[in-house]
This record gives C-alpha cells, sequence and structure tokens, in this order.
C-alpha cells in the first residue's frame, strides 16, 4: 500500500547535503524533550508563549529547499493514501516508516504528524476555510493534505515557526510542484498569525453544545452526540470530554501472545517483548502495552506467534471462551477478517481439542485470516470464504446435525470506538452508514442463531458504542428470537480479568446498578478513557435448551 520510493532519498550530492543539514537544524528546533514520542504528540497547551517573535522564512518559495523532509513525506504519503484510496492510516503508516529508513526519533515524528493532522482534519479546514481565499473543495486534494500537516505543525507540535512553514512549502515543490508552494506558503502563514486556543476560539464563536464540543476537540458533531448518549445509558453521561479526549490520544500498541503453540512460543515472546520495554497488561493474562517503535523488530512477530490485538479484544475473544468447553465443541467466527479474534481463538480452540470455522465474504481478507491462523495447529481451524448469512445453507461447513456451540459475531460498525486507531474514520463515517450496517447486523445475527446448537453460546461484539449498533440491537434480537435467552457478560469477563481488570468492570457495572433495562445492566461496554482498550461491546447470549 506504500508509494514507491522517490529519487530523493538516495545519496545528497554537496549542495544538497548543506540542505539536509539545514532541515535537520528545522527539525531540531523541536525543544529536546521531544526525544520522547510521547512530548513529540503533544496537542494542547505551549503553544500562547511560543507566539511572540516567530520567524518566517525571508526567503522566496522559488528560493527555498526542493527535497522534501523523509519524516514529513512519510506522513503525507499516508494522508494521500486516506484520502485517494479510502486506506487505513495504521496499515500503511508502518511500511512508509520502513520505506523512509526512519530513525526511531523520525518515525515519532512522522506518526504523530501523521495521526495528529487526521485526527484534527475537520477542526483544521475549519481554520483553512478562513485563511483560503476559495472553498477547500475547490483545492486540489494533495495540496489540501498538504496544507492540513502544516496546519498540525503549527498549532499542535513543538515545530519552530519557520520549519513548519518552510518544510511544508519545500514538501509541495517536491511533491506536487512548484506552482502552489506560493499559495501554501501564504496560507500557513496566516494559520500561524494565531495560536491553537485562538483559532478555536474563531471557528467556535457561533457553535454551541455538540457542535462547539466537536470543533474544540475534533469530533463530528454527530458522532459527539451519539457517544453522550451511549454514556448516558450506561450512567456516565459526564464523561463526555475525558472520552473525547482520550479519542484523541496517541494509540498504544497492544501484544498478545497467542497460547498453546509449539513450545509455548507465544508467551514465551510476549515474555521478551516484556523484556524489550513492553508492559505487562493489568487487565488480563497474556496481554501486553508497547510503546518502544517498531514492533516488527520484536520476537515472534513475523511468524504470527506474537500479534498486534486491542487487549480489548483479547478480553471478550477470552471470555467466550471461559464457560467450561467440552470435547469435539465447534466454534464459529462468523466476520473474522483480518483475523485476529480468530487467531486467538484458534490457538485456545487447539489448546481444548476443538474446531474453529472462521468465516469472511471478502477473498482478499479471507487470506488474511488464513495468514493470522498460520501459526496455529491446522487440524484445530478452517477457513471459509463466504457471505456470513448463507452458512446455514452451506453443507460443507454446517449442517442441523452439527450446529455450533460458540459463535463469536465481531460485527462490521461504524468503528466509533477505535478512533484512536483509526482517526481517519471520524471524517469518513456518516449517520446515513447506520441504516445500511445496522441491516447487516441484524441479517448476521439472525443467520448464527440458525445455526447455533441448542444451549449454545452467542457473543454479539461491535466496536463501537453507539446505541443503534449495541442495545437496540441486541433488545431487537431477544424479540426475534424468544429461544435466545441474555445472560450477564460482566461474568465471564471477570473470570479471565486480572484484579485491576475485575475493579474496572464492577467501576463501570455499577454505573448502571439504577437501570432497568437488563441488556444495558448485563452487556459489557468498555472505553478508551477508563478500560484504556477500544470502545468494545460485548453481549453474551445462549440458546434455550430443545
Amino acid at each position: 500500500m506504500s508509494e514507491s520510493h522517490h529519487s530523493q532519498n538516495q545519496r545528497p550530492q554537496e549542495g544538497d547535503r548543506r540542505n539536509a543539514k539545514g532541515r535537520q537544524r528545522n527539525r531540531g528546533s523541536r525543544s529536546s524533550s521531544e526525544n520522547s514520542a510521547a512530548d513529540s504528540r503533544s496537542e494542547q497547551g505551549g503553544r500562547s508563549s511560543r507566539q511572540s517573535g516567530r520567524q518566517f522564512s525571508k526567503n522566496a518559495p522559488s528560493a527555498r529547499s526542493r527535497r522534501s523532509d523523509p519524516a514529513r513525506l512519510a506522513a503525507f504519503q499516508v494522508l494521500r493514501a486516506v484520502s485517494r484510496d479510502d486506506a487505513y492510516a495504521n496499515l500503511v503508516l508502518p511500511a512508509e516508516i520502513r520505506r523512509a529508513k526512519l530513525d526511531k526519533r523520525d518515525a515519532g515524528f512522522a506518526t504523530e504528524l501523521t495521526y495528529g493532522a487526521l485526527r484534527s482534519e475537520g477542526t483544521y479546514d475549519a481554520v483553512l476555510s478562513r485563511c483560503v481565499d476559495r472553498e477547500l473543495s475547490k483545492l486540489d486534494p494533495p495540496i489540501l493534505d498538504a496544507l492540513r500537516l502544516g496546519a498540525h505543525q503549527l498549532l499542535a507540535m513543538r515545530v519552530n515557526t519557520h520549519a513548519a512553514v518552510n518544510e511544508t512549502v519545500a514538501l509541495v515543490r517536491d511533491q506536487i510542484g512548484a506552482g502552489p508552494s506560493g499559495l501554501v506558503n501564504a496560507v500557513l502563514r496566516r494559520v500561524a498569525e494565531k495560536t491553537r486556543d485562538q483559532w478555536l476560539d474563531v471557528i467556535a464563536e457561533n457553535s454551541t453544545g455538540d457542535d462547539a464540543l466537536g470543533l474544540r476537540h475534533a469530533h463530528p458533531a454527530w458522532v459527539v452526540r451519539a457517544l453522550r448518549q451511549s454514556l448516558k445509558l450506561r450512567g456516565r453521561a459526564e464523561d463526555i470530554e475525558a472520552l473525547l479526549e482520550s479519542d484523541n490520544a496517541a494509540p498504544e500498541v497492544h501484544l498478545v501472545g497467542l497460547p498453546g503453540l509449539h513450545e509455548d512460543a507465544g508467551p514465551q515472546h510476549l515474555n521478551s517483548a516484556v523484556a524489550a520495554g513492553a508492559t505487562p497488561s493489568e487487565l488480563i493474562e497474556g496481554a501486553a502495552i508497547f510503546r518502544g517503535g517498531d514492533i516488527g523488530r520484536l520476537e515472534g512477530v513475523r511468524e504470527g506467534q506474537l500479534r498486534v490485538q486491542d487487549i480489548g479484544s483479547q478480553w471478550i475473544a477470552q471470555a467466550l471462551t471461559e464457560p467450561a468447553v467440552q470435547p469435539a465443541e465447534r466454534w464459529l467466527d462468523l466476520c473474522a477478517g483480518p483475523g485476529g479474534k480468530a487467531a486467538l481463538l484458534g490457538a485456545i480452540a487447539a489448546e481444548y481439542g476443538v474446531t474453529l470455522t472462521a468465516n469472511e465474504p471478502a477473498p482478499h481478507r479471507a487470506e488474511l485470516v488464513t495468514k493470522a491462523l498460520a501459526a496455529v495447529d491446522p487440524s484445530a481451524w478452517s477457513v471459509r470464504t463466504g457471505d456470513g448469512r448463507t452458512i446455514s445453507s452451506d453443507p460443507e461447513f454446517y449442517t442441523p446435525e452439527q450446529p455450533f456451540d460458540r459463535i463469536l459475531i465481531d460485527a462490521p460498525c461504524t468503528g466509533l470506538g477505535a478512533l484512536r486507531r483509526r482517526p481517519e474514520s471520524r471524517w469518513r463515517r456518516k449517520p446515513s452508514d447506520l441504516a445500511e450496517l445496522t441491516v447487516l447486523q441484524e441479517d448476521l445475527l439472525d443467520a448464527a442463531v440458525a445455526v447455533l446448537a441448542p444451549e449454545g453460546l452467542l457473543a454479539y461484539v461491535t466496536c463501537s458504542p453507539h446505541a443503534a449498533e449495541t442495545i437496540a440491537q441486541v433488545e431487537d434480537l431477544l424479540r426475534r428470537h424468544p429461544e435466545l435467552q441474555l445472560l450477564d457478560a460482566h461474568e465471564p469477563m471477570a473470570a479471565v480479568a486480572l484484579p485491576q481488570g475485575q475493579k474496572l468492570l464492577e467501576e463501570t457495572r455499577s454505573a448502571t446498578s439504577a437501570n432497568s433495562n437488563p441488556v444495558i445492566t448485563k452487556t459489557v461496554q468498555l472505553w478508551p478513557h477508563i478500560h484504556g482498550t477500544d470502545a468494545m461491546f460485548f453481549a453474551l447470549l445462549q440458546k434455550k435448551p430443545d
């Protein structure tokens, strides 16, 4: 998914080396404390004290460097892939960092620049619209992406104003052409006339309520309203700003060592990652948090024995397998792509001597599922490429005599629970998406019930806290299928949790204690600002005996 290698990454000639040194001094004008990734990702405060005495380049655009700084170029290539191809930044960025051969410091800079510009796209567009003499929609998309990168450096990063403007202009000259560089220079100079807080006051001056909150915290207003409603249903309406701030935090990398592999390879590689600086999870066993840079350098990642997976996803997968497993059970992951939960479920299935069918409709994603499961004993799993809604009519994978005992539906959803890791999703999704997604979720649930064994368990999971995709879906499911009963999902979650995980579960559960709706009190909603995970929703249902 990465772009082709550019000639400017070749060995520079003497004059270019001088330019490169100048660029390094410009990047070095960020404070020395930015050697840590956390410092370089600071998005708030500290700008007003640096506003006085700003220096702009005295050179005309034509006299400035024509070569892109590699870290900024990597960020630009990711933004282009997101804008042009609907790519996901968290998938494209690692490849761009490797292509550019960035060191740890520059990789951290590129990561913050990429995620920050995508995260605050709507807010920066509101600022840029005040600085451009035409509608933003009339700008060529590459120019707009470059302006967003420049705006983020000026308003939210510890980058010298001269460097932010000059290096963005150099990027434009190198990647787009000399013509637009004057426009970019003029627009960014106007952006630099105010601090972030001052711009927020300007763009939000005629907005109130969730509209103003959305501008200040870089969320579309409809997302703010949806998150507020979800929190309110869980007795935590006052948490809305904490949740929005958590969505804007730099994403952490969560690791899982697959259990049950040959020579206990997964847990051993997880221990090696901890020795390399990862922090063991306080929520569940077998997980860790890694903040040390490129995970590709960790042992076991390339072989698939050590994997990246949100701890919330790990927790739910473990919880589904916690009630006593019987010999010869059949498990089904109905929406398996790209294979993270399937790999963990498959590894657990191999431990218990049961089998997992992983279903994925898209062939290229089914290939990813197969690769994800490659480290697991092949006798424990199979992959079906097909529409999950038709599995009951596929005799190769299902017969009434052999129903499934445990089914996981990690349903396609708006993804509003994973905005830290996929910052572009907040601007890509629209309220109208809900109509199609909720119908698909409903169809998948009905299909799962049709192939679920009597007394079998059905886990309905979304990476979204939106009420229409969570609580309402479960309420409607129970009305359509009286043969189902809703279990208390807190119990298996607590059974596989460490003490801190149990404590946080109880806190969120107690907030709903006054609620009379069992779908709210018996389902689990994880939150980034409380649990440090994606905002995963988990409902556990059981089919009544015949």
